[in-house]
């Protein structure tokens, strides 16, 4: 009966946040259109409920509808276990997001290589998608999607070396903490900035959307899929790309802490402050969406290979060059 309980309390945990995590989704999607066309002088959704906020929700019982159609000569199941690996991956990764000091579902020490591992392994469905298709364009997008994450992690990855040099700590929370002084958006603002864009190409989002490139590969790895198997791809890019945001602003924006000590602005849940910052950066993931024009894929690979890399690198030898001569270098805790 212990185990039992323990077990139904953990399940009401985990509903606890995924349920306002899919919640937000339809939300940031409304937001998203919103965005876009304010740039470009449209209306953009405003027929179905006030303001078109259920506009989402009518495209979401549309997929569910939809009839689901899989190829007669696809591989039905790695076809079937695409989309459902992506979701899964895209949502498993906020088991380690503190929104708060003490609201966190598992406040693990190593919780920023478990973040690392998981958006890893999220190519895999994009790969399976493309491949299981069984079709040329599908397969052009899975083998775009790999090269370009493989080679944006990488920049992620020196990047987030960059932060743990300055804290000495794996765990968000301490990362989160050790901002309470200074966010580290300001001694490390260039890896601010390749970290932002990084994230754009690690979730395939314009001007990096090149997996699912219309004028080229019809939808990429997604051409194949109908119904809801196409919705659950989408509900995981949405998802991991509010995952990004909330990283973002942990690592640089302070997490949960407030901008200001002064009342009453300090008495404000940290909660409310780290949604502010994850709403502040996906409404710059729109605007770029908005304006800026698609980038080739050799031009994708020469920014990420031969400038972020290199320069990531020179920007952390720079990082812990500077803390050790003035003796600032951390403590180390696992």
């Amino acid at each position: 009966m212990i185990y039992l309980n323990i077990f139904l309390s953990e399940i009401y945990k985990i509903l606890f946040l995924l349920i306002p995590v899919l919640v937000s989704v339809a939300l940031i999607v409304w937001l998203d259109r919103r965005i876009w066309a304010f740039v470009q002088k449209r209306k953009g959704p405003n027929v179905v409920g006030p303001l078109g906020l259920f506009q989402t929700l009518s495209d979401a019982l549309k997929y569910v509808f939809k009839e689901v159609i899989i190829p007669a000569s696809a591989n039905k199941t790695i076809f079937v276990l695409a989309p459902i690996i992506t979701l899964t991956l895209a949502l498993i990764g906020w088991a380690v997001i503190p929104f708060s000091d003490t609201m966190v579902l598992a406040n693990i020490n190593v919780g920023i290589l478990y973040l690392f591992a998981v958006s890893s392994l999220g190519v895999y469905g994009i790969i399976m998608g493309g491949w299981a298709s069984n079709s040329k364009y599908p397969f052009l997008g899975a083998i775009r999607s790999a090269a370009q994450m493989v080679s944006y992690e990488v920049s992620i990855g020196i990047i987030i070396i960059n932060v743990l040099v300055c804290v000495g700590s794996l765990n968000l929370n301490q990362i989160v903490l050790a901002q309470q002084k200074v966010w580290f958006i300001l001694p490390l603002f260039p890896m601010f900035v390749i970290f932002f864009i990084s994230a754009l190409a690690e979730t395939n989002r314009p001007p990096f959307d090149l997996p699912e490139a219309e004028s080229e590969l019809v939808a990429g790895y997604q051409t194949e899929y109908s119904g809801m198997m196409y919705a659950m791809f989408w509900l995981g890019e949405y998802a991991n790309i509010l995952l990004l945001c909330a990283l973002g602003s942990i690592l640089f924006l302070g997490g949960w802490l407030s901008p200001f000590d002064i009342y009453p602005f300090n008495v404000l849940p940290g909660v409310f402050w780290l949604l502010i910052k994850i709403l502040f950066l996906f409404i710059l993931f729109s605007i770029v969406k908005a304006i800026v024009p698609r980038y080739r894929f050799d031009q994708l690979m020469r920014l990420g290979w031969k400038v972020f890399l290199p320069f990531s690198l020179v920007w952390l030898v720079l990082t812990a060059s500077f803390l050790f001569f003035f003796d600032m270098l951390p403590k180390v805790s696992i």
